[in-house]
């Protein structure tokens, strides 16, 4: 996620708007004042705090680096942050922020992730069998995307669920594992997703099931605006 996804303030659909407008194409560059490593068969090619931020409309957030950061790879320079270079994310095996190993791409430090208990109702259907029915929900708001619902397996037909082999990775909430519904001798794939072991701003959600309304039929009550929105699911 970046400012530039989702209902970003520079994605192509924004929540919300600049006054005045914002010009097409712009590009949002920044200090990002954080510790880089990078590794290489087992040896350190960059590590550095001299680190810029890029935010380009259709592209993954990126870092650029001074070239002397470096060394031998091969970096492009980025017009927006003059005397920096992109180093492309498969250019090496792994990339670490200070201590986290990071998938995918950088952690977006505009990126929020709020876990609130609260009543909003959690109504889950599958073929016809009704695997949720609660008003006991935790309601998670994350930057850009339409809050979700979570919901603790002691109100869910967890006897219906068995464990997929899918697998998915958050910046923000970490490594997902996927459930499949076995309703009257019919599967419904990864109907549900769960975070057992969540980062810790998300630890509130840990082991909590949501389900995807894509797979399933989900009667959620949530704010207005995020009806029809993006529900964030990681696939």
């Amino acid at each position: 996620m970046t400012l530039t996804a989702g209902r970003g303030p520079l994605s192509a659909d924004p929540a919300g708007w600049f006054t005045p407008a914002l010009a097409d194409g712009a590009v949002f560059a920044e200090p990002h004042p954080r510790r880089v490593v990078a590794v290489q068969a087992g040896r350190t090619v960059i590590d550095t705090e001299d680190v810029v931020m890029v935010h380009r409309r259709g592209h993954p957030l990126r870092y650029a680096f001074r070239p002397d950061a470096v060394g031998d790879l091969r970096g492009t320079p980025v017009a927006e942050a003059p005397g920096y270079v992109h180093v492309p994310w498969d250019a090496v095996d792994t990339w670490f922020e200070e201590g986290r190993e990071l998938v995918h791409y950088p952690p977006n430090p505009y990126h929020r992730v709020d876990c609130r208990p609260t009543d909003r109702g959690l109504r889950v259907t599958v073929a016809g069998t009704v695997l949720v029915d609660t008003t006991r929900t935790v309601v998670v708001f994350e930057t850009a995307l339409a809050p979700v619902l979570y919901v603790d397996p002691a109100h869910v037909r967890v006897d219906l669920l068995r464990p997929s082999a899918t697998t998915s990775y958050c910046n923000y909430k970490g490594w997902a594992t996927y459930w499949s519904a076995v309703t009257d001798d019919a599967v419904t794939d990864d109907v549900a997703w769960s975070y057992p072991d969540p980062l810790p701003e998300s630890r509130a959600i840990a082991g909590f099931l949501s389900f995807d309304p894509a797979r399933a039929e989900v009667l959620a009550e949530l704010p207005a605006a995020a009806v029809g929105a993006d529900c964030g699911c990681e696939t």
